[in-house]
């Protein structure tokens, strides 16, 4: 008994220690593995609406941690926010509020897409194989329609109303990239293939959810489908029309009678009001721009206007990013421009206007006529005269389109900047 009583404490210590060093060895080896990717390619699928609707991402590290990159088309979003969440890894979709949440089992990932800023539930099954590297079918059916080239699109939704659209496509063999333009904006990058006389395109942003079909009604007319999200369903035809061409951007949103400027005044990250009138923007040309973080295309033109600002701050150039969120409480929507502009390195101040809401956007601005898309570009003189309104944004997937906008922003500021 004498032994067994000098014993049993050592043997009891031992046997805890064993036991404590397998499960911090478990924990351990659960954290590694769960934020683990390997490198590589990644072939996604989201499923909704019945439809499969694939992405590619690409899985690499950045100093030391895993890193992930959304690919449509020459496009490349860098995702670099990935967490361990449970037995699942979080991956933050870049500016927006959203995440792919997902079980990663070596070269397959199940999981989710999740929108955090949608008023009920938003969830979309994914999952994704690694090795992987075509978009839709690994051995299309050879193309035995030419999809390139520019058409008049018609979209029409299930109550009739419909939305014209300029389609810009461009084909080799089996491969066929491009996106729309509309007045409001442009579906950024698309990509896809034509197998047969059938078309597919498809597109994930980390926030928009995108498929497109069609099949020929003749050697220059197409017929397809639209599925966008959880609910969004469009029919849309498109007849060869190299002269398709929308309403100019520049005259669709304008000032009321009897107005000549602009005035408003709304808190800044730090709730601090700032206005169009503060001897900051005095006797400068400044720009004012509608955006929201949930906006893709407003994204895009951030993406241009916060190099271009810090490039020509000092010839007297600056730009107020007025924020229309989906969050109506200040510290929410704050933090969500705050990211997007730590993300996107912005160096001018992001207001907090009010809710992302075309009608609300036009309340809290009644000089304008309306407000009809995000962004909404507003170029103000040295006077403080409001020269021009540029509705929408047409991005860099829209090729020429977008070298357009660029040339004649460039030439108008330089003209105001010239003016004195």
């Amino acid at each position: 008994m004498k032994f067994l009583y000098n014993n049993t404490p050592i043997r009891l210590f031992l046997f805890l220690g064993v036991a404590l060093a397998q499960v911090l060895t478990s924990c351990s080896s659960s954290t590694s593995d769960a934020t683990t990717i390997a490198a590589g390619t990644w072939r996604a699928v989201l499923v909704t609406q019945g439809q499969q609707i694939p992405f590619l991402l690409e899985a690499s590290e950045m100093e030391g941690k895993p890193v992930l990159y959304l690919i449509n088309g020459e496009e490349r979003i860098l995702l670099d926010d990935i967490a361990q969440q449970g037995d699942s890894i979080r991956i933050g979709l870049h500016i927006f509020d959203a995440d792919l949440i997902a079980k990663v089992e070596g070269d397959k990932m199940a999981g989710r897409l999740v929108k955090h800023d949608t008023p009920s539930y938003y969830g979309i099954p994914f999952t994704a194989s690694r090795g992987q590297n075509y978009r839709f079918s690994e051995n299309p059916a050879p193309a035995t329609y030419n999809y390139a080239g520019k058409w008049e699109v018609t979209f029409a939704d299930t109550t009739g109303k419909t939305t014209n659209a300029v389609g810009v496509f461009e084909q080799d063999q089996n491969s066929l990239t491009g996106t729309f333009l509309t007045e409001t904006g442009d579906y950024r990058y698309l990509a896809g293939e034509v197998a047969g006389d059938k078309l597919a395109l498809s597109a994930f942003d980390g926030n928009h959810v995108y498929l497109f079909t069609a099949v020929p009604a003749d050697a220059n007319s197409v017929k397809g489908e639209f599925f966008s999200g959880i609910t969004g369903y469009r029919t849309w035809t498109a007849t060869r029309n190299e002269n398709a061409a929308l309403t100019h951007a520049d005259s669709l949103t304008f000032l009321k009678p009897g107005y000549d400027q602009l005035a408003f005044s709304f808190p800044n990250l730090e709730g601090k009001n700032v206005s169009l009138s503060d001897p900051k923007y005095k006797n400068k040309v400044v720009v004012v721009q509608l955006l929201g973080t949930w906006c893709p295309n407003c994204m895009d033109e951030t993406q241009y206007l916060a190099p271009f600002h810090k490039e020509n701050q000092k010839r007297g150039f600056e730009v107020i990013g007025l924020g229309f969120e989906r969050s109506p409480e200040f510290e929410k929507a704050a933090a969500r421009l705050l990211k997007m502009k730590e993300r996107l390195n912005i160096g001018y101040e992001l207001l907090v206007a009010g809710p992302a809401d075309n009608k609300a956007a036009a309340e809290a601005l009644p000089a304008l006529n309306h407000v009809m898309s995000f962004p909404t570009t507003i170029i103000v003189d040295r006077k403080g005269k409001v020269r021009k309104i540029h509705t929408g944004f047409s991005g860099p997937g829209t090729g020429a389109y977008y070298e357009e906008w660029v040339t004649d922003f460039n030439n108008t500021i330089d003209k105001l900047l010239a003016e004195g």
